[in-house]
């Protein structure tokens, strides 16, 4: 038994960049002995669950699956607000009762497991289900799935925060980020592989996998080492509203990420957009939304180690780096989306910028993920995350909205511009912010 756990030692070592993995800043010396076995469950549990959401992706698989039983098409645009406020929103709500566990793995282990059985559900929809009635059972499902995924976010973070000493959170999650690159490149190879349009019986295989890497994800996070912390602020839900208002309102710092942090959805509202202007200069919709989810899936292998070591050193420095490029690349988008000729002939052009973008959104995601964990006191950790990730599903709905009617209304270009003007008071708002690390 020692080889291997010198080795996994040595390579934790390895991949954090650290001479001792037994210093630790933050976190209880029984959770420091236990840190490079925990670094490799949480790598595969993210594994498993970055895989599963690609294939049961709202802005890809999931519109096919309408598409295949036959659903009424307005049922299409519900399917993103559902998936991305679906699982924000009820968080601070979640957050008191989480409080009061002493451990929290049970909770992301409970929310993985209804997310396998959600996507499981879908993948009998995409065998059995038909016309408006199967539509409707697939936004149920989705709801279902949404709200695990919510419950399983707080918890992650703050078994994150307490199994994981600063200064490795980042690469952890960096790691991840390229992990999750590569399963993205594997399912861009497979959607391309259906040919014109994938049926039933694939997009039931692709949900099926789905299930089985949410399964994945709960089993690693089952096996997770956790001391017990504390559970201090456990209350009800009037309680914990009270609370996140009070931290909203004392708390100048978190008040400021806040607002950065939605200043940042630019980058995450621009990557559809984006990505409908290259497909509709491609031969057909599934070949280049196949090859747009493989460049996604190159760019976030390449690029999310990079984002996390830069993270562990300066969070603020990768929000503000990622907001600059975010407005770079609308900015470029937008040209090229009036440009004439053979410039907008091809998916290809797109198809680049796209993964420049998906690059910028890793270093978003990852810049304010390890921000706001490390922000954070461990007796405030799991509020501040579900608080912030509740006022962002609120403005997902509203901006989403009204980007939805810019678009429509002025044209993907000009939405593109809008978000572009966004992201550039994000990253005058991120240089404002104090440095965590």
């Amino acid at each position: 038994m020692a080889a291997p756990e010198i080795s996994q030692t040595r390579l934790f070592e390895r991949l954090t960049g650290d001479e001792d993995s037994r210093m630790c800043r933050d976190i209880p010396d029984e959770a420091c002995r236990e840190q490079p076995r925990n670094f490799f469950l949480h790598l595969v549990a993210s594994l498993g669950n970055k895989l599963a959401d690609e294939l049961a992706s709202a802005r890809l698989v999931l519109p096919w699956l309408l598409g295949a039983i036959g659903a009424p098409v307005w049922m299409v645009g519900l399917l993103v607000p559902i998936r991305e406020a679906g699982a924000l929103l009820p968080q601070v709500f979640v957050a008191g009762l989480i409080r009061r566990r002493p451990e929290r793995k049970g909770i992301w282990v409970a929310g993985a497991m209804f997310q396998a059985l959600a996507a499981a559900a879908l993948a009998v929809l995409a065998l059995f289900g038909r016309g408006g009635l199967g539509g409707t059972l697939v936004l149920i499902a989705l709801v279902a799935l949404s709200l695990a995924r919510g419950l399983s976010s707080i918890a992650t973070k703050d078994v994150l925060g307490k199994t994981i000493a600063k200064r490795r959170r980042g690469t952890l999650m960096g790691w991840s980020g390229s992990l999750a690159g590569a399963a993205t490149l594997a399912a861009g190879a497979v959607l391309m592989g259906f040919g014109d349009r994938p049926g039933e019986l694939a997009l039931a295989a692709l949900l099926a996998v789905a299930a089985l890497g949410w399964a994945l994800n709960a089993a690693c996070a089952a096996l997770i080492h956790e001391v017990p912390g504390a559970t201090q602020g456990g209350d009800s839900i009037a309680s914990t509203l009270r609370e996140g208002l009070r931290l909203l309102r004392e708390d100048r710092a978190f008040r400021h990420f806040s607002l950065s942090r939605a200043l940042l959805l630019s980058s995450a509202l621009a990557l559809p957009y984006l990505a409908l202007l290259g497909q509709r200069q491609g031969d057909s919709e599934l070949g280049g939304l196949g090859l747009l989810v493989i460049v996604s899936g190159v760019a976030g292998m390449l690029a999310s180690p990079l984002w996390g070591k830069l993270a562990d050193a300066s969070s603020r420095r990768v929000m503000r780096l990622a907001a600059l490029g975010t407005a770079v690349c609308c900015s470029a988008g937008a040209l090229l989306s009036w440009l004439p000729g053979a410039w907008t002939a091809s998916v290809w052009p797109y198809a680049l910028l796209y993964a420049l973008l998906v690059i910028v959104h890793a270093g978003a995601r990852l810049g304010r993920k390890t921000y706001v964990v490390d922000l954070a006191g461990a007796e405030d950790r799991a509020l501040c995350v579900a608080l912030s990730n509740t006022l962002t599903g609120v403005l997902m709905l509203v901006v989403g909205g009204l980007a939805g009617a810019l678009a429509q209304w002025l044209g993907g270009g000009a939405l593109l511009l809008a978000l572009a003007a966004t992201a550039l008071a994000a990253a005058a708002s991120t240089m404002r912010l104090p440095e965590v690390e």
